[in-house]
């Protein structure tokens, strides 16, 4: 295997202790090409991990505060009149960029939203007339408060449907929580994170990641994965053809961070949940007898007969 993912999560859990979980995930849905939403309370860490991981792989970051008085202009970029030039001038946004931190998503407008979610799906800006090629290793990580939180909207399924993962990294328990405090009473881990990585480096990572196979038994796994979602009586139109794509793309990831050459039904699983739960709209009555996302791909989990675990496999 390859040591460099090896290193990068070194570097994040010194930074954020006690969720090793979800920073495999991250580093696997980078890797993979994907965009990150992170949903949770205030100070959980969500900040300080995307600024770590930008260190660790060594890319270009930036940060916008999604206020509700942010323009997509200040997501795009614009042009303005230069009299010295005596020509119009393009202004780059906070767009073009590697890794873009999209703070607080769900509390800026519609248009706004759009304007980034566009950038996310093309990787490319048009700014009147012009187009923009952003970075190939353009990523966004965007954290959203919990719906309900004062001050915040739902953000739409067809724009949810363009992250590949939404990760919650939740309170740490007693002893994370401990260690934490321990670690940063007299320095912040954070600024000892380390570059281990380069572009060309990740480069490397991404075209070992397609060399990972996917035989034929996965594929019909994640297909029935998506049919019993589809069938469900507790959801309204089941996971788009994106989240399976996304789905396939990071058990690759997953699998090439776990020392392997193929994708086994294990990864599939593990993945489920964190690639397709916001992808999962439910009706009226299943919300109201309380049932969740989560929930009812766990039972997909655990209802569909587990594919021999055979080593060609």
């Amino acid at each position: 295997m390859n040591s460099i993912p090896v290193k990068i999560k070194e570097q994040l859990t010194k930074v954020i202790v006690g969720k090793d979980d979800n920073i495999e995930m991250l580093i696997a849905a980078v890797l993979a090409g994907g965009h990150v939403l992170l949903e949770d309370t205030p100070g959980t860490g969500k900040t300080t991990l995307a600024l770590a991981l930008s260190k660790c792989m060594g890319l270009k970051f930036r940060r916008i505060q999604m206020t509700p008085d942010t323009t997509a202009s200040d997501i795009t970029g614009y042009s303005a009149y230069d009299e010295g030039k005596g020509e119009f001038v393009y202004h780059d946004g906070a767009a073009m960029t590697d890794l873009l931190l999209a703070d607080e998503l769900n509390r800026t407008s519609g248009r706004t939203q759009a304007a980034l979610l566009e950038a996310m799906e093309e990787r490319k800006l048009t700014v009147d007339g012009v187009t923009h090629e952003l970075s190939k290793n353009f990523a966004v990580i965007a954290t959203q408060n919990p719906s309900g939180t004062a001050g915040t909207s739902a953000i739409p399924l067809s724009q949810l449907d363009r992250f590949m993962v939404r990760l919650r990294l939740g309170a740490p328990d007693r002893e994370a929580l401990k260690k934490l405090l321990t670690d940063r009473i007299l320095t912040d881990p954070l600024e000892k994170t380390e570059q281990v990585c380069s572009a060309e480096d990740l480069d490397g990572l991404r075209a070992d990641i397609n060399k990972v196979t996917v035989k034929e038994e996965i594929m019909d796994y994640i297909c029935d994965m998506m049919q019993s979602a589809a069938e469900c009586s507790d959801t309204d139109g089941g996971i788009s053809p994106r989240g399976a794509l996304a789905l396939c793309r990071i058990a690759k990831a997953g699998a090439f961070l776990d020392g392997r050459d193929h994708v086994v039904p294990k990864d599939i699983r593990t993945c489920l949940i964190p690639v397709c739960a916001h992808r999962l709209v439910l009706t009226r009555e299943a919300k109201a007898a309380g049932k969740t996302p989560e929930g009812i791909l766990d039972d997909i989990i655990k209802k569909l007969p587990y594919p021999e675990n055979r080593e060609d496999i």
